[in-house]
C-alpha cells in the first residue's frame, strides 16, 4: 500500500503495523507535555512560600514557559521540512525532558524562569514535525482514528499532570521538586524510543525539487471567516489554559480545598473533554454546518467559566467544571474543523 509506512524488523515480526507504533509513541508524547505543562499547577503555592514569589511572578513564570512553546513552533516546522522531522522533534523532546528535572532543581527564581522558558522551547520543536510524521505513517483510511488517538493524549496529559503533582507533595509528603523529577525520566525515554521506532519517509528529490505555488501571507488575513475563526480560537485556548494554570491555586487559596483534593478537581476539566470532543464532534458531523453548534457552545462556555466564581459552593463549582470540560475548548476548536 502506498500509504503504508515503512516497517521495522522487529514490527513485522511481531506482526504490528508500524503506523501503531507511531500513534502509540505520539499519544505518550503529548502526555508527558501537557502533564509537564501542568505539573507546575498544584505547587504554585508551594513555590510562593520557598521563593517568597508574588501572583505577578508566579503569572510570569507559566507565561515565559508558553512564549518561548509558541515562538519555536514555526521554525520547527520550517526546519523539519528542510533537514529531517525526527532530527528537530527528537532533540527538542528530550530538552524538555531534561529542563524538566532542572525545574526541580532550581535554587532561585531566575533559574526557574530559565529553565521554564528552555522546556517551552522544547516542547516548541514537537507539534508541526510531530503531524508531519502522523501523516506520513497513518495510512489514509485510518488517519482520522490515528489522530484522534494522538490528541487524546493532551487530556490525559493534563489529568496526569494535575492529580500526580498534588497526590506526591501533598498526600505523599513530597517536595515540590518531586513532580517534575518522576515525569522528567519517562519524557526523555519517549524521546529516545520515538528517535529509534518511528521511521521517517526519506524525501523524494523530485517532489522536493518541484515547483509549488505560494500563497501570500496577508490571503490569511483578507478571508472575513478565517479572522474570525482566530478570534474563536484564541479566546477559546487563552480561556482553557487560563483556567488550567490558575484553578489549583485558586482553590486552595479561594475556596479553602486541600491541596491533595486540588488536582483531582482540577482534572475533571480533562476527562470530561474526551467524551465532549467525540460527541459534539459526531454531532458537527451529522449537522453539516458549524454555525449552530458554535452559537450554542460558546455561550455556554463563557456562564460556565464565569460561574466557576460566582458559584456559592463547591458542588456548584463542580457542577461549572463538568460543564466547562464538555464545551470549553471546543467552543473555539469547532470552527476550525
Amino acid at each position: 500500500m502506498s500509504e503504508s509506512c515503512e516497517v521495522t524488523e522487529v514490527t513485522k515480526k511481531k506482526g504490528i503495523p508500524a503506523w501503531w507504533v507511531t500513534v502509540f509513541l505520539f499519544w505518550l508524547g503529548w502526555i508527558f507535555m501537557y502533564a509537564d505543562r501542568t505539573i507546575l499547577n498544584p505547587v504554585m503555592g508551594e513555590l510562593e512560600k520557598e521563593f517568597g514569589l508574588s501572583g505577578t511572578q508566579l503569572g510570569i513564570l507559566n507565561s515565559v514557559f508558553y512564549f518561548s512553546y509558541a515562538l519555536l513552533q514555526v521554525p520547527a516546522g520550517i526546519l523539519g521540512d528542510k533537514i529531517g522531522k525526527k532530527k528537530v522533534l527528537v532533540p527538542g523532546f528530550i530538552l524538555f525532558g531534561l529542563f524538566t528535572a532542572v525545574t526541580g532543581w532550581a535554587k532561585s527564581w531566575y533559574m526557574l524562569l530559565f529553565a521554564r522558558v528552555v522546556t517551552g522551547a522544547g516542547e516548541g520543536t514537537y507539534y508541526g514535525p510531530q503531524y508531519g510524521l502522523s501523516s506520513e505513517q497513518i495510512p489514509k483510511k485510518y488517519r482520522s482514528l490515528g489522530s484522534a488517538i494522538i490528541n487524546s493524549g493532551m487530556a490525559f496529559g493534563i489529568a496526569l499532570g494535575l492529580m500526580t503533582s498534588s497526590w506526591l507533595v501533598y498526600d505523599q509528603g513530597h517536595s515540590w521538586r518531586m513532580p517534575f523529577y518522576a515525569m522528567a525520566i519517562p519524557s526523555v525515554l519517549v524521546g529516545v524510543a520515538i528517535w529509534l521506532l518511528v521511521k521517517e519517509k526519506k524525501r523524494n528529490a523530485d517532489v522536493a525539487g518541484q515547483q509549488v505555488k505560494k500563497g501570500k501571507f496577508s490571503d490569511l488575513l483578507k478571508n472575513r471567516n478565517l479572522i474570525l475563526t482566530y478570534v474563536m480560537v484564541f479566546c477559546s485556548l487563552f480561556g482553557f489554559f487560563v483556567i488550567l494554570t490558575w484553578l489549583p491555586y485558586y482553590l486552595q487559596s479561594e475556596r479553602g480545598i486541600a491541596g491533595g483534593e486540588t488536582g483531582f478537581i482540577s482534572s475533571l476539566v480533562a476527562w470530561i473533554s474526551i467524551p465532549g470532543a467525540l460527541l459534539f464532534s459526531s454531532l458537527s458531523d451529522k449537522l453539516g454546518k458549524r454555525k449552530p453548534l458554535i452559537l450554542f457552545l460558546v455561550p455556554v462556555a463563557i456562564i460556565s467559566m464565569l460561574s466557576i466564581i460566582w458559584m456559592p459552593n463547591m458542588t456548584g463549582v463542580i457542577i461549572a467544571l463538568c460543564v466547562y470540560g464538555l464545551v470549553g475548548k471546543l467552543a473555539g476548536g469547532t470552527g476550525c474543523r
